[in-house]
């Protein structure tokens, strides 16, 4: 393998989440003579538990890992002082930012903490990066703000005005911030509007993860919209590859006509590009369970499933248009449901083995 020699520091937050961590230990894999940087509050918004065995993961393969130096930091982005004090003392040169209050749903019933994380938290760290220079602030966007929009697949280039969710509305204004920054301060700041992300150990809140825990009780499922819901499921490890892409390869500066910045900025989709129906998504979700014996070999799938209406702040069909990405990074997400799913189903068996026997 070809390691990446950077001499740099890279600051993480949402460190102990499903697409932080898994990018902290791919990094690992690829970076030599780093210092990564890491800060999560671990909340509770779901079992606090998972989030530690990610952060032992992470623990584990830095003392395997030559020339990488980790350092965590319990602690909240909303903390302005805390992010001042660690731009201060490590002066990252990478900026990630993955920390949020994700979740459509959660939002209608506690919006503050979206308000905390992902507008006050994502304030203190523009702010830390504009008087802390940075090379490169990355920072995860969503689906989310195409909102009802009817035209798929989603580009960047679409109008984004009406967000359905606050959660929508937060990562939006995400978006609309860096830009303000990039072009006040010259900040190389890029987003990533990721496209429903799953994988092992991933977020006990997606649906997949509530389906199989229900799958396994032997309760019923609720399948939205009758079962006609899409989504542009993306493996983790596609996310991962694609946001270590755009890491290393910052918009550029440039000075317009005006004698001010150009705002170095940038936003890509990153999602499959192959939307799959949401009933089709379960029945291979089954099939990779009972396959891992995480459910028995006569399980009737069709006895535990209810198709329901839409609920509030979900959108029908999610669906990425990714050729900026391929165009400028030479990527395209492109694990397959059914392998993704399987990797799923075996993480979980293993995680799980207690609760399954």
């Amino acid at each position: 393998m070809d390691f990446k020699k950077i001499n740099k520091s890279i600051l993480i937050t949402g460190c102990a989440g499903f697409i932080a961590s898994n990018l902290i230990l791919k990094i690992m894999n690829l970076y030599r003579d780093a210092h990564i940087i890491g800060i999560d509050n671990l909340n509770d918004y779901y079992d606090v538990s998972l989030k530690e065995y990610r952060l032992k993961q992470i623990e584990k393969k830095s003392k395997e890992t030559n020339n990488i130096e980790w350092t965590f930091y319990k602690g909240n982005i909303a903390d302005k002082s805390l992010i001042e004090l660690i731009f201060k003392e490590y002066n990252p040169s990478i900026v990630v930012n993955l920390a949020a209050q994700a979740g459509v749903r959660y939002s209608i019933e506690n919006p503050d903490a979206y308000i905390e994380s992902n507008i006050l938290g994502f304030y203190n760290i523009l702010e830390a990066c504009r008087h802390y220079p940075v090379d490169h602030l990355v920072y995860a966007s969503s689906s989310s703000v195409y909102g009802s929009n009817q035209k798929v697949p989603y580009s960047t280039e679409d109008k984004v005005d009406n967000p359905v969710s606050l959660y929508a509305a937060t990562k939006k204004s995400n978006e609309l911030m860096a830009h303000a920054y990039s072009k006040l301060y010259n900040i190389p700041s890029t987003g990533l509007r990721f496209f429903t992300v799953y994988g092992p150990a991933g977020r006990p809140d997606m649906a997949y993860f509530g389906f199989t825990n229900k799958l396994v009780k032997g309760d019923k499922i609720k399948i939205f919209n009758y079962g006609n819901c899409k989504r542009d499921f993306t493996y983790i490890d596609d996310i991962v590859e694609g946001v270590i892409r755009v890491m290393d390869k910052a918009p550029e500066k440039e000075i317009g006509e005006d004698g001010l910045p150009i705002p170095p900025y940038a936003v890509y989709n990153i999602g499959n590009s192959n939307p799959e129906n949401l009933l089709d998504f379960v029945r291979i979700l089954s099939e990779e369970l009972v396959r891992a014996s995480v459910l028995p070999a006569d399980y009737n799938f069709d006895l535990h499933k209810e198709l329901v209406p839409m609920q509030p702040g979900d959108v029908p069909v999610t669906y990425a248009d990714t050729s900026a990405l391929e165009r400028d990074f030479g990527f395209k997400p492109s694990t397959d449901l059914r392998t993704g799913l399987r990797r799923f189903a075996e993480w979980y068996k293993t995680y799980y083995k207690e609760e399954i026997k």
